[in-house]
């Protein structure tokens, strides 16, 4: 049976197995953490762990990836965007894959619905298993995930004014194909998309600094950003995001937010440099400074609700 088809059956027990996969080490290790950051690091140690097998596009692990965000989802009381969570997305043929994947959408309804809407994403695929070396892909991009989940039961307990699309996408690391498919099939008309926040790798502590692009593409975003940055235990940089740089340095095509840029979305990309294990296979949870990851992730809400106050005000670009 396929297993795109077939995870449904089995979610209870990959749910099950992903939390037996965060080990006695790790327990001991966010023990002594408040709650909402030991929160987090179980979380990501979950998606992050050796039993999703990298989580690459088409695989079995990433069919178990896709059950324990599912799962989180529900637990917390989220609902699909669209008549379920899961959006199949066609992969390119690869030895080993399947060619059906998915993106995960959830919607957070907003106290005006018929409203401008935000979309909050995250890609939770990576590179999968190479020459017998899990690629666990903590930073790149589980951490992205994680912080949507944290924000998604906040924005559940207190709603936005606005609708956020919470998008998990597929496929990122084969060329944005989950966000690309996305924006060609949208749950929501294109047009009431005012913007994207799109966090891809947002863990990891060694630059020191997490860094905020896009408001160079639209200058107005960077008041919002300033904004949400003034209670910021992590120092926040802009940048990345002009043409003048040397090649790799602008990231305005690196993740899934370009989908969105090339539709004429405005976007801001939350992200930190490239560290040594950046596509590598020791990006994995343990690496991740709980304190610093923590911070990013208060960040990112902020964000978000700066954003949604000034929602309205955001106007699109010509793409």
């Amino acid at each position: 049976m396929n297993g795109f088809f077939s995870y449904r059956v089995h979610a209870a027990a990959i749910v099950m197995l992903a939390a037996c996969s965060v080990t006695v080490v790790e327990a001991q290790r966010t023990a002594t953490l408040d709650v909402t950051t030991a929160r987090i690091m179980q979380r990501l140690g979950a998606l992050a762990a050796d039993s999703m097998e990298g989580r690459r596009a088409g695989t079995a692990g990433s069919v178990r990836a896709r059950a324990w965000i599912v799962a989180e989802l529900t637990a917390m009381g989220a609902k699909p965007a669209g008549s379920g969570f899961v959006v199949p997305v066609a992969l390119r043929a690869r030895a080993g894959s399947d060619t059906v994947g998915a993106n995960i959408v959830a919607r957070i309804p907003g106290k005006n619905s018929a409203g401008p809407v935000l979309v909050l994403s995250a890609h939770y695929d990576h590179l999968g298993v190479r020459n017998g070396e899990v690629f666990n892909g903590a930073d790149d991009d589980a951490s992205g995930c994680v912080a949507l989940l944290t924000i998604a039961e906040r924005l559940l307990r207190e709603p936005p004014e606005h609708d956020v699309i919470m998008a998990f996408f597929d496929a990122e690391e084969s060329g944005m194909v989950g966000s690309k498919a996305f924006v060609n099939a949208p749950p929501v008309p294109l047009d009431r998309i005012a913007l994207n926040i799109n966090l891809d790798m947002v863990a990891r502590q060694d630059g020191k600094a997490l860094w905020v692009s896009g408001t160079s593409h639209t200058p107005a975003l960077k008041p919002i950003a300033q904004a949400a940055a003034k209670s910021s235990s992590v120092a926040i940089r802009f940048g990345h995001d002009t043409k003048d740089l040397k090649p790799g340095d602008d990231w305005t095509g690196s993740s899934d937010h370009s989908a969105f840029h090339n539709k004429g979305i405005p976007f801001l990309y939350l992200g930190v440099e490239d560290h040594d294990d950046y596509h590598k296979s020791g990006d994995d949870a343990d690496k991740v400074d709980p304190a610093f990851y923590r911070g990013t992730v208060e960040f990112a809400y902020a964000l978000v609700r700066s954003a949604d106050a000034k929602l309205a005000s955001v106007r699109r670009a010509k793409p």
